[in-house]
């Protein structure tokens, strides 16, 4: 009786895991760092007559230049983005938009996983060495923001401040040379927003478009330019090093700042400095923010879920099978599951992802797609735990079952499925919902390599509303939901495998 249940059980993963397959492909939610736009009005082809495909790389969270439209189409828009489009347009090229962490875009142009990258990227002397430029077309000034109450001014008035600035830019190489300044390096805009609500910096170096959008939709807040830079570190469009599309793309800048193009584009994404927002309330907390986005974050939960399920689902095979070479008594297969197990527990997770996602094109010549390079880290991961977990289930049935299964003369293979492994189900399934738990809250990791699940969703938001503690209030609370109903479902199934006992 227990045996056929477990076979519906499992059988019915397997059809669900199907479905929600199917659906993924379907539906392409798995990275919202893919979107296309197709070049339009092209006269010609770049080569033989057929439209080729660039993959664009940038880092959509530093509004007016690239953001996630998440109120309207989802798509992402800005400066840089209507710049990408306008020159792929001329040169006949179709247009695919990735969107990552911006400390990754070097390293994606650099694997071959996207073509060029265009994400508000200074060119500095350091990046020249492992990239090649486009000529500039845009240079901005940085600019402090600080509070209205403690204004910070000027660059002699940051020393012995803290002061933050987000990692890998250009502000952040300049604040590097600010004398007795303690710098607090960020990955994103909104964390420097809250960390300076927050009182635990003083003031952030940031561009002044960016400085513009902060101090609007922040009244707390007050903006004040540095002296401006040399033009040599404007904003430009980075290739890999030899690209022979960089002289094509430097044709068709010239031309827009010699037709007008450019500077159209420009002006059509920089506010009006003397315009000023009422649009928050004097709150420290206040969910209207939320508005119009509810429905934008609501559909990284199927991404969460697919990606949970499947990772769970290859984690407890792969398991089974590694806890199986660990009772074997076969040396080889014993030694291979423990250093297996060893490597896999003794190494950070998100340094796996990591790893997956950008060392398998460059080494197996494999575009790996985001969702999947997530679902093979968690389950790879998740299955050097549940190894020991399925092994301590196997060795607590009791031995007079394989004693007597041995005596009858039943193989090897059908005792294991048919007897032992279904009584071993019964004593870890809370240790099973428990890793499918934890899967499911560490799913948020898989937003560093673009992956659309909610956390990465929550990160766009707080980018365009420059506020972070509603947004990640509002996604805790999914995540609470998603994990009562799944802790709900693992007690039903539980109750019905001791339904015997």
């Amino acid at each position: 009786m227990i045996r056929k249940k477990f076979n519906r059980i499992y059988l019915s993963l397997i059809l669900v895991m199907l479905l929600l397959l199917a659906l993924g492909q379907a539906v392409p939610l798995g990275q919202e760092s893919s979107s296309t736009a197709h070049a339009e009005g092209a006269a010609t082809s770049p080569m033989d007559g057929q439209k080729k495909k660039l993959i664009l790389g940038t880092s959509a969270d530093y509004p007016p230049y690239e953001s996630v439209d998440a109120k309207n189409s989802g798509e992402i828009v800005g400066l840089d983005i209507d710049i990408a489009k306008y020159i792929t347009s001329q040169l006949g090229y179709e247009l695919e938009i990735a969107n990552m962490d911006f400390n990754g875009l070097i390293a994606s142009l650099q694997t071959g996983r996207v073509d060029f990258v265009m994400s508000a990227m200074s060119a500095t002397e350091d990046r020249k060495k492992n990239v090649d430029f486009s000529d500039i077309y845009y240079a901005a000034r940085n600019t402090i923001v600080s509070k209205k109450s403690a204004p910070l001014e000027t660059e002699a008035s940051l020393a012995g401040k803290r002061v933050g600035t987000q990692l890998g830019s250009t502000q952040d190489l300049y604040a590097e040379t600010i004398e007795g300044a303690s710098l607090k390096k960020l990955n994103k805009i909104p964390d420097l927003i809250q960390e300076l609500n927050s009182g635990r910096i003083d003031a952030a170096i940031v561009e002044d478009a960016v400085a513009l959008e902060m101090t609007s939709l922040n009244p707390d807040l007050v903006m004040n330019f540095l002296p401006a830079e040399s033009a040599d570190n404007g904003y430009a469009l980075a290739f890999p090093k030899q690209s022979p599309i960089v002289a094509e793309f430097n044709g068709v800048l010239a031309d827009m700042k010699a037709n007008g193009e450019l500077d159209r584009i420009v002006d059509k994404w920089f506010p009006d400095e003397e315009k000023e927002s009422n649009s928050l309330l004097n709150l420290n907390i206040d969910f209207s923010v939320l508005k119009g986005y509810i429905p934008y974050i609501l559909k990284g939960v199927y991404v969460t879920l697919l990606f949970t399920l499947v990772s769970a689902l290859f984690g407890l095979v792969w398991g089974t099978i590694l806890s199986l070479f660990k009772i074997s008594g076969i040396k080889p297969l014993e030694w291979f599951a423990t250093a297996y197990t060893s490597v896999f527990r003794g190494t950070p997770l998100l340094v796996q992802l990591t790893i997956i996602y950008y060392a398998t094109p460059q080494i197996f010549h494999y575009d790996i797609p985001a969702l999947m390079a997530a679902g093979l880290a968690f389950g790879l991961n998740s299955s050097a735990y549940l190894s020991e977990t399925i092994r301590g289930g196997i060795m607590a049935v009791d031995k007079g079952q394989r004693e007597a299964a041995i005596a009858l003369g039943v193989p090897y293979r059908t005792m294991m499925l048919r007897i032992i492994f279904p009584q071993a189900l019964r004593t870890i399934l809370p240790a099973l919902v428990n890793e499918c738990v934890a899967l499911l809250k560490e799913s948020s990791l898989v937003s560093v390599i673009g992956v659309a699940d909610l956390m990465r969703r929550a990160d766009v938001v707080r980018s365009a509303t420059f506020k972070s503690i509603e947004v990640l209030l509002f996604i805790a609370a999914i995540y609470y939901v998603l994990v009562l109903v799944l802790t709900a479902l693992a007690h039903r199934l539980e109750r019905r495998l001791r339904r015997s006992d």
